[in-house]
C-alpha cells in the first residue's frame, strides 16, 4: 500500500513540474553609447577618410608619421582620427576591420585642419558616385588647412573639383587613367609626391611615408621631421625624394 502511495505521489510532482507554466523570459535592451576620441586642445585635427576598400599602407603610413607628433616637443602637434560614413566597421582591402571614430553623416565633426585621402579599391569607379563622400570633401576643403591623398585618393580630389587648376600626381599607373578621366587637370608623372597651394597628392604605397613626412617637414622643420622618421627607422631626406613643388600656402 505504502509502495502505491508513493507511486501516485511521484506521478503527481511530475505531472506538477511539467506543467507549470513558464515565466516569460525578461529581455534585456543594452543601449550602445558611441565614445569619441578625445581632441586635444592647441592641436592640428587631421581627419582620415575612410570606407570599405580602403588599401592598409596608405592609410596607416600618414597616421603613423602624424600620431607620433605627440612624441615631440615644442610643437603643435596633431590629433588623428577616422571618418567614414558609418558607425559600422569599415573592412579594408586587405581585411582589416576598423571603426570609425566619426560618422560625417550625423556626428558634429571638430573643425579639420588636415584631410587626409587614402586610396581605397573603388576609388575609379562607384566610389565616385558618392555625392554625400563627395560633399563631404568639398565641405572639408573650405577651412582646411591641407588637403593629402595618397594613390588613388586623388581621383577624389580630382571628382571634388579640388585639383582644378593645380599639379597633382596619383598611383604612377593610373596617371593616364586619372588624366582621361580628368583631360582638363595637370597631372604629373615620374615624382613620389606634389604640393600645390594647399593640395599634397602623392603615389601612395610605402612612398605615402614620404609624403607624410614632407608635410611634418613643411610645418616643423627638417629636424622633427628627421626625428619622426628615425622613430620609425625610416633614412628621410627630402631631397633624395622625387618631388615637385608648385606652390605653398
Amino acid at each position: 500500500m505504502k509502495s502505491i502511495f508513493f507511486i501516485i505521489s511521484i506521478t503527481i510532482v511530475m505531472f506538477s513540474c511539467k506543467n507549470e507554466p513558464k515565466q516569460p523570459e525578461e529581455k534585456t535592451e543594452i543601449k550602445k553609447t558611441k565614445v569619441l576620441p578625445k581632441l586635444e586642445p592647441n592641436r592640428y585635427n587631421v581627419a582620415f577618410l575612410i570606407m570599405d576598400g580602403t588599401y592598409n599602407t596608405e592609410l596607416t603610413a600618414p597616421f603613423d608619421i602624424f600620431q607620433h607628433t605627440i612624441f615631440r616637443e615644442g610643437i603643435k602637434a596633431m590629433n588623428v582620427f577616422t571618418v567614414a560614413n558609418t558607425d559600422e566597421a569599415i573592412t579594408t582591402f586587405e581585411g582589416m576591420r576598423i571603426l570609425p571614430d566619426f560618422n560625417y553623416l550625423i556626428d558634429e565633426l571638430p573643425l579639420i585642419d588636415i584631410l587626409v585621402v587614402p586610396s581605397a579599391e573603388n576609388h575609379l569607379g562607384k566610389d565616385l558616385e558618392d555625392q554625400a563622400m563627395i560633399n563631404f570633401v568639398k565641405q572639408v576643403d573650405k577651412e582646411a588647412k591641407f588637403i593629402t591623398s595618397h594613390c588613388d585618393g586623388a581621383f577624389v580630389l580630382a571628382k571634388a573639383g579640388l585639383l582644378n587648376n593645380k599639379v597633382s600626381t596619383t598611383f604612377p599607373s593610373d596617371i593616364d587613367k586619372m588624366r582621361d578621366m580628368f583631360p582638363n587637370l595637370d597631372i604629373r608623372k615620374e615624382v613620389l609626391f606634389v604640393h600645390d597651394g594647399k593640395y599634397i597628392t602623392s603615389a601612395g604605397g610605402a612612398k605615402s611615408f614620404e609624403a607624410a613626412l614632407y608635410l611634418c617637414e613643411f610645418l616643423y622643420g627638417k629636424k622633427v621631421a628627421q626625428q619622426l622618421a628615425g622613430g620609425l627607422v625610416i633614412d628621410w631626406n627630402v631631397d633624395n625624394v622625387p618631388h615637385l613643388v608648385i606652390d605653398q600656402p
